[in-house]
């Protein structure tokens, strides 16, 4: 029996694999591009991490000489808070915004205004926060309406690698929480 961890983190994926005594048996790492098209701006396109972590994980089963019916579970973690805009096939609309993209402090503003900012506190324990997806929803619905048209599923990013390796898309509660939804 073998478990496979992934891990999508801002500048590449890494995979280990690990045995049933929990030893490293292999690991792996491809890396991928981040994209700042303007100051403060954080993009990276969501198929760059699915082609990373496809190879991350075939390499460390090819190292290892383990068959991937032999793993017996995989665990997902990674980069929080950003948006990944799905179609209605799943597929990406445009480049994910980041965790660390700063564009939405008028969106997140508006969203406190709107809302009430003890309302929003109470409600999430947290001020709305630029990188988040409540603020870039509605960033991507203001400043690019051809694509908010076409949105029918807003993954995070750890989510989004579920979504392909699956075919269902979930969330865990602490990474939900982060949403500010």
């Amino acid at each position: 029996m073998y478990l496979l961890g992934v891990d999508l983190g801002t500048s590449g994926v890494k995979a280990l694999l690990i045995n049933a005594q929990g030893s490293v048996v292999a690991s792996a790492s491809e890396s991928y591009p981040l994209y700042t098209p303007q100051p403060l701006w954080a993009e990276q396109d969501p198929d760059d991490w699915w082609r990373a972590t496809c190879h991350a994980i075939r390499a460390v089963l090819s190292q290892s000489g383990v068959a991937a019916q032999q793993v017996r579970g995989v665990g997902l973690s990674g980069q929080m808070h950003g948006s990944v805009f799905l179609d209605e096939r799943g597929e990406s609309i445009r480049p994910a915004l980041l965790w660390c993209d700063q564009r939405t402090a008028a969106e997140c503003a508006w969203i406190t205004e709107r809302v009430g900012e003890r309302t929003v506190l109470e409600t999430t324990l947290t001020p709305v926060r630029r990188g988040v997806q409540a603020g870039t929803i509605v960033w991507l619905r203001s400043l690019e309406p051809e694509h908010s048209a076409r949105v029918r599923q807003v993954l995070l990013p750890p989510d989004f690698l579920r979504s392909r390796l699956t075919g269902e898309s979930a969330t865990e509660v602490s990474a939900a929480a982060g949403t500010e939804l």
